[in-house]
């Protein structure tokens, strides 16, 4: 398997007899996971490798330690940035949104484990995932105003508002106040929150399943999702009427009907 990341853990665990979850663990806990200029590179390089990589089925993203992720490294990045002249920035603008981009476009679907700081950079790359599941002890804030920056970095202001509407995006991105679990969940900006305990297990459990899921449907879904965000809805009704139909002529559309015929589980490919 060509997945070898350098700067973070990258482990796969079973779904199925042949279906796998890649695990992604950023692992620098005694600096909360900042993200380095190496492993925003490995992270957008492995979540588009993942494409690849036939067995595995979904995706696990978490951070090791007291947080899930911290943002930018200040000390490795953000001291670099000022001998940067403006081509020098814009590249670095490039590199982070790429990585965004790669998780949110990847075509397996991604759930994030989040707990404790979830910030900047850390907190956009929560929101590129297609479910986030947290702990109580999880705070959520995008800080970039706070260091003198647009709260719009990275596919933020257009990745936030699809999730928990304007009104709290604006909020969120405006201010770069702290997010506890408790009003993320209430929000909608995360999906649940469950005990310190269960985060890894509960998270795995939703990736198993839709590992064992309809890949390919997976992946037309989340292909819609971000294309109907641009179609009125009469386009809308079209592409997913055309995708439906190519769903319907994938060999799982049968092997659903035959499952349920025969009284056993699918056996999607």
């Amino acid at each position: 398997m060509p997945l070898r990341p350098k700067s973070f853990r990258f482990d796969a665990e079973p779904a199925s007899d042949d279906r796998k979850v890649a695990v992604f663990t950023l692992d620098r806990p005694d600096r909360l996971n900042a993200l380095t200029f190496e492993v925003y590179q490995e992270l957008c390089d492995t979540f588009r490798a993942v494409a690849n990589e036939p067995d595995l089925r979904a995706v696990v993203l978490r951070g090791e330690g007291k947080g899930f992720c911290s943002g930018g490294d200040v000390r490795d990045i953000i001291a670099e940035l000022f001998s940067r002249d403006m081509d020098g920035l814009l590249r670095f603008c490039r590199m982070t949104g790429a990585l965004v981009e790669a998780i949110h476009t990847c075509p397996r679907p991604v759930v994030v484990e989040l707990h404790g700081a979830v910030t900047g950079a850390g907190a956009v790359m929560a929101i590129a995932a297609d479910v986030r599941i947290a702990a109580p002890s999880m705070k959520m804030a995008f800080l970039f105003p706070k260091v003198g920056l647009s709260g719009a970095d990275m596919g933020a202001s257009w990745l936030l508002p699809r999730i928990v509407g304007l009104g709290h995006a604006s909020e969120l991105l405006l201010t770069g106040d702290f997010v506890d679990a408790a009003r993320a969940e209430r929000i909608g900006l995360v999906s649940r929150v469950v005990s310190e305990e269960s985060l890894h297990g509960d998270a795995m459990a939703l990736a198993r399943k839709l590992a064992d899921g309809p890949t390919f449907a997976h992946a037309m879904t989340k292909r819609l999702l971000e294309t109907e965000a641009s179609l009125d809805l009469h386009a809308a009704m079209e592409a997913e009427a055309q995708a439906q139909a190519i769903c319907m002529q994938h060999p799982d559309f049968r092997e659903a009907h035959d499952a349920w015929r025969e009284k056993r589980p699918p056996r999607f490919r």
